[in-house]
């Protein structure tokens, strides 16, 4: 053996040792964190992750170590909680301790921390109340933003209306529609469909949360300090995001989760006969009157899952959970495709059920398992908008036009495109026949 492949062996040797010993260093400073495959250093579990399926991933590593359980993403852990008992234990019985957002390093790179949806700590809590207030004074929940609504809604349909119940792909379509929505609550005014600069806004909304669905890719304590540009230009594009590109995916996963089950749509279409008619526009005091719909959504919103991972959370300090003892800023992943699929919760969780969210007599009926827009501190701050917008937006389009597909409604296939982050439908295309 030459001297050169002799000193080759050595370093690897010493570094290897070195990595063995932080690695076993850091141990001893993460508390008692839950079992987990054995992490190769600095790779972590990465090597054992599909990244294309993380959420299969994750499900076949709870089969083995349980619905708690550790990964390593790169060097640093993180735990994964499976289930509806195990992710309603943390994120509503101890909301507070794992009310933090955990870290997204390819996210952090381009946020900083700015913005609502990737904050801590104090700045959270002001730009979120600040937020909040902010949307209350432009109409959430107010009959002002149903109007907003019900206007791109009558556009929609008229877009509809205009492919003469020709073949279409109605992805950027609806991606229009949906963040129209958002650019009428912050500009005051919708922009035409084919705006250059919203086609552009659009466009790069949409290519983000395909970014983020594919493979992996300090303030002082004023709280007028979290009100700088870097900050409110986030939380301005958390906002469009957030309530753009989620809602616009359901919609699409929706309409083809209607073409596979031809009987539902048909029964949604003869509710909206009953309760609203052909010809008035639908409001949100109607979804009170039409159970049968409303299970429709939320089922569409359970099935087809579009944030399955949810956000990662993080604890805001050490934090015994079970029989585990959690270290501070310990990263936790809230499966909530595991939650919505959960058979404890949902009588056939793989088969598309209004049934799950109806009674015996056929009214609407909750499911605390119904965790779409996450649960406890960290719950989606628009979801009183993506309702209003997912009710106004299925039964205006659903009143107007049956959706009909290209092929059989046996051959149309709901499997995801992309399963990580983000829950992606393949590509497709319909016709909308007038009714």
């Amino acid at each position: 053996m030459d001297i050169g492949a002799t000193t080759l062996i050595l370093l690897v040797t010493c570094v290897s040792c070195l990595l063995l010993f932080l690695n076993g260093k850091g141990q001893k400073n993460r508390g008692h964190l839950p079992p987990g495959p054995r992490p190769l250093p600095l790779l972590g579990n990465l090597l054992q992750l599909d990244t294309k399926d993380m959420v299969k991933s994750l499900l076949t590593l709870s089969e083995r170590y349980g619905p708690i359980f550790t990964i390593h993403l790169g060097p640093r852990p993180c735990v994964v909680l499976c289930g509806y008992q195990a992710v309603k234990e943390a994120l509503v019985d101890q909301a507070e301790e794992f009310s933090a957002r955990g870290d997204v390093p390819v996210v952090f790179r381009f946020t900083q921390g700015n913005g609502i949806v990737f904050s801590n700590g104090e700045k959270w809590k002001v730009l979120r109340r600040f937020a909040l207030q902010t949307l209350s004074n432009f109409g959430t929940g107010k009959r002002s933003l149903e109007e907003r609504i019900q206007e791109e809604s009558r556009c929609l349909v008229q877009e509809l209306a205009q492919t003469q119940a020709a073949p279409f792909d109605p992805t950027f379509l609806i991606s229009r529609a949906v963040a129209n929505v958002i650019c009428s609550i912050v500009f005051g005014d919708r922009f035409d469909y084919e705006d250059r600069n919203f086609l552009t806004l659009v466009g790069l909304i949409n290519q983000i949360f395909h970014l983020l669905s594919s493979p992996w890719g300090q303030e002082n304590q004023d709280p007028l300090s979290y009100f700088h540009m870097e900050t409110l230009v986030m939380t301005t594009h958390n906002l469009f995001f957030a309530a753009t590109e989620t809602t616009s995916t359901t919609l699409r996963y929706g309409f083809l989760i209607l073409m596979k089950y031809p009987e539902v749509q048909a029964k949604v279409q003869a509710e909206i006969n009953w309760v609203i008619g052909r010809h008035r526009s639908p409001c949100v005091e109607d979804r009170a009157h039409m159970p049968y719909t409303d299970a429709v959504i939320h089922e569409v919103q359970r099935f087809s899952d579009v944030l399955p991972m949810g956000a990662p959370h993080a604890v805001t300090r050490e934090t015994q959970f079970r029989d585990f003892l959690l270290p501070k800023g310990t990263n936790v992943i809230p499966l909530l495709f595991s939650v919505h699929y959960d058979p404890t919760q949902f009588k056939d969780p793989t088969t598309f059920d209004p049934a799950h969210f109806l009674d015996e007599r056929g009214g609407f009926r909750k499911n605390d398992a119904f965790m779409a827009f996450s649960a406890g501190k960290r719950v989606c701050l628009g979801e009183v908008l993506a309702r209003m917008e997912l009710f106004l937006f299925f039964t205006a389009v659903l009143q107007r036009f049956t959706l009909t597909p290209l092929t059989h409604p046996e051959e149309i296939d709901l499997s995801p495109l992309m399963n990580s982050v983000g829950t992606v439908p393949h590509p497709y295309e319909f016709r909308a026949i007038p009714r």
